[in-house]
């Protein structure tokens, strides 16, 4: 340790900045001069200082004190110290010469000190107060910082985040990483350097991790461009250069962080795509001042749609869903961050026409979500009944409900396992898109249906699924090695939810664009990687095989249904196939078989009312 560990008395910290002015006066005369002069002038010089030399040394102690330049900790030095530091010394320039001035007016006809060294010594003055407090800190800096380096870092983007990450580290006095450079997209600054440290281009990154063996990069772009993010980490973690992620500045402590908040990145930003543009006056023009009711208030989806909704000033949410817990958990988060909104939290079971009746009636909703559901393949299989008292019976009572009641729109929020479906729950979901679609032809009541794949980190979903296994030392589970999936982020299927609501004009399936199909076993592989493990060492993935019902991939549309585009790129909109009102009494009939709990019964029925019904790995795969 080069420093003393205790704070140097302030006394001294005075006595040395006041010899250092006295220096830069000094310094001041000798730059006057030229560094020559002979003994005649010395003393000419003299004569005039002396009588001036105690109002410099009052001047300047009084000043110092005042500003109070010697409280701050030199090795901690800000840039409020350096304020103070330039403003007593300035304050006191002003004050040698205004006392100089007078002194010439009404004593000796002399100024304290010619204008020349006036100017000299505040820029001298300045340069060794402040250059020695920097020494100082450096000095303590590097003294103090671990010798021990493990960590080669690249900071992705060379922003006021990336600057700020590159000091928290160094000042960290536990760090053991090493900065080498920053990494950034911006073609114009490459090459720069930044507080020494040079700026590569993202396209530089392979021979950079090769040349300078790095071993971590920091993403501290607030909002990195998704694919740039996802193909940066990906080569990362292919390299095995570990990946870790600045937080939001939301979740900063008074303004700053620490190098503990930094992160290792999720999954979702390897899947996460370009941020959704959305017609934002469009939708609050639909939506503000309107009374929304959203079912499945609580779930994944359900609670997405309130945070998002919540944003464009409805004049009441009306949160229904029968789960008790988490919806008293969401009425406690709008409590804390929504201070203006106006919601009522309604618990009850979309199965129950009376209590929905009550609801409609209480409230007189203009909008209506509807996102509660039973969505788990494996489990409405064995379970038909519930799949049609929930998600058939249910969505009819808030049809029926919202023509009664004159709502006007009702946004279905369906999914990409009604297309073609091998499962009860995707045909259930298939035969409630039916009766809402058929409902439209009413004209009371403008009915939309919206349709996605797999939502990342929604419950039950393969993610959470995959991290708890992996917490718990694994193995994964993978059902095949070939199965795929659409993925989607919960705000991103709950904006493109809002949009085409918005925009839909009545009896439309909107198709949702889910970007490429991920292989379920690399998805898991990249979690490993993601949690600093390595395949087949630390933890194993086990094939189990196909779970009833489930698909190898999943398809967003049905051979008989047609695509058109819509004025937003990330939403097709599907033409649906016509339904009699054959179909319609089936679906009745279907609702009220449900008492006789004879499931084969029950898939038959709904296999006559969707045709495309065909079973996969499923013991109902005899009634095709």
């Amino acid at each position: 340790m080069l420093l003393p560990k205790s704070n140097t008395p302030r006394w001294i910290i005075i006595v040395l900045d006041l010899l250092m002015s006295l220096f830069a006066l000094l310094f001041a005369y000798l730059i006057r001069f030229d560094l020559k002069t002979d003994e005649a002038t010395l003393i000419h010089e003299w004569s005039i200082l002396s009588k001036s030399i105690w109002v410099f040394i009052l001047v300047k102690l009084v000043l110092f004190y005042v500003f109070k330049i010697h409280k701050g900790l030199v090795r901690h030095t800000s840039t409020e110290d350096l304020r103070r530091i330039i403003s007593a010394t300035f304050l006191s320039s002003i004050i040698f010469a205004i006392l100089g001035y007078i002194r010439y007016l009404t004593i000796d006809g002399f100024f304290l000190f010619p204008t020349s060294v006036l100017l000299v010594e505040f820029l001298a003055s300045s340069v060794f107060l402040v250059g020695s407090r920097f020494v100082i800190k450096l000095i303590y800096m590097e003294s103090i910082k671990s010798k021990d380096i493990e960590d080669r870092v690249l900071i992705y983007g060379a922003g006021i985040s990336g600057l700020i990450t590159k000091r928290t580290i160094e000042k960290d006095i536990q760090s053991k990483q090493a900065i080498i450079g920053f990494l950034d997209d911006n073609k114009k600054i490459a090459g720069n350097r930044l507080e020494g440290k040079t700026i590569f281009h993202t396209s530089k990154l392979e021979n950079i991790a090769k040349e300078e063996g790095v071993t971590k990069l920091i993403i501290a772009i607030q909002n990195p461009d998704k694919n740039n993010q996802k193909r940066i980490a990906e080569f990362c973690l292919e390299h095995n250069i570990s990946v870790q992620k600045v937080p939001s500045t939301k979740s900063w402590i008074n303004g700053e962080f620490s190098t503990k908040q930094i992160a290792k990145i999720n999954i979702n930003d390897l899947l996460g795509r370009k941020p959704i543009a959305l017609d934002e006056q469009r939708i609050e023009s639909e939506l503000k001042g309107q009374i929304i009711l959203i079912t499945g208030a609580a779930g994944s989806i359900g609670s997405g749609m309130v945070r998002q909704v919540a944003k464009y000033s409805p004049a009441k949410l009306i949160l229904l869903d029968q789960a008790e817990s988490p919806l008293y958990d969401l009425q406690n988060e709008l409590l804390s961050e929504n201070d203006n909104l106006s919601f009522e939290v309604v618990i009850g079971d979309i199965r129950n026409y009376d209590r929905m009746k009550n609801v409609f009636e209480s409230y007189h909703p203009r909008y209506v979500f509807h996102a509660a559901a039973y969505k788990h393949v494996p489990l409405m299989e064995d379970n038909p009944t519930e799949a049609v008292l929930t998600n058939i019976k249910g969505t009819k009572n808030l049809v029926d409900l919202a023509l009664e009641n004159e709502v006007y729109k009702f946004v279905m929020i369906s999914t990409d396992k009604a297309v073609n479906p091998t499962n009860v729950m995707g045909a259930s979901k298939r035969i409630a898109e039916i009766y809402a679609q058929n409902a439209n032809k009413k004209n009371t009541t403008k009915f939309i249906t919206t349709r996605f794949g797999n939502v990342l980190g929604s419950n039950g979903s393969v993610i959470p699924l995959f991290q708890r296994q992996i917490d718990n030392g694994g193995p994964i589970t993978v059902t095949d090695e070939r199965v795929t999936r659409f993925f989607m982020t919960i705000p991103e299927a709950c904006q493109l939810v809002l949009e085409a609501g918005t925009m839909g004009e009545g009896g439309e399936i909107f198709v949702f664009d889910m970007g490429e199909s991920v292989k379920i076993i690399d998805l898991a592989k990249k979690m490993i990687k993601l949690s600093g493990l390595e395949l087949g060492k630390d933890i194993q993935i086990k094939i189990t095989g196909l779970r009833p019902g489930e698909k190898l991939y999943e398809e967003l549309l049905a051979k008989e249904e047609n695509t058109l585009p819509t004025h937003h790129p990330q939403i097709l909109k599907a033409k649906f196939r016509d339904e009699d009102e054959e179909q319609i009494e089936r679906i009745k009939t279907l609702i009220a078989s449900f008492k006789t709990q004879d499931n084969e019964n029950l898939v038959k029925q709904m296999k006559e009312i969707v045709p495309e019904f065909i079973s996969n790995n499923s013991t109902y795969e005899k009634l095709d």
